[in-house]
């Protein structure tokens, strides 16, 4: 699987941005995504995730405030966020798994979010 994200960039407190991942070269059947996010010095968390039967789950810390979503025809995962905080600000990655794997294996080169 490649993805390729993209949609990051500055925004001042209580704006929107939408991030976009689009994926390729994948074969599994049942492909499960997430956005992840870190800041130096601290390690990746997980910000929401979306599986193959479209069931979302999020981090406490955007319940909301952020959406994700997927467009099928695109092959393009979505990270709707409203409301940003500074404390929001990270580099954000989009990452896939075979849904019957447990951990992520495929990663994209991530795309930058300051919120000021």
């Amino acid at each position: 699987v490649q993805l390729v994200e993209s949609g990051g960039g500055s925004v001042q407190h209580g704006g929107s941005l939408r991030l976009s991942c689009s994926a390729s070269m994948f074969t599994y059947s049942r492909l499960c995504m997430a956005w992840f996010r870190q800041t130096p010095g601290k390690e990746r968390e997980v910000v929401a995730s979306l599986d193959s039967a479209g069931t979302t789950e999020y981090a406490d810390s955007v319940k909301g405030r952020f959406t994700i979503s997927k467009d099928p025809t695109k092959s393009t995962l979505y990270l709707q966020m409203n409301s940003l905080k500074p404390e929001d600000t990270a580099m954000y990655y989009c990452a896939a798994r075979a849904c019957y794997r447990r951990d992520f294996d495929a990663w994209g080169q991530g795309t930058q979010v300051t919120v000021s």
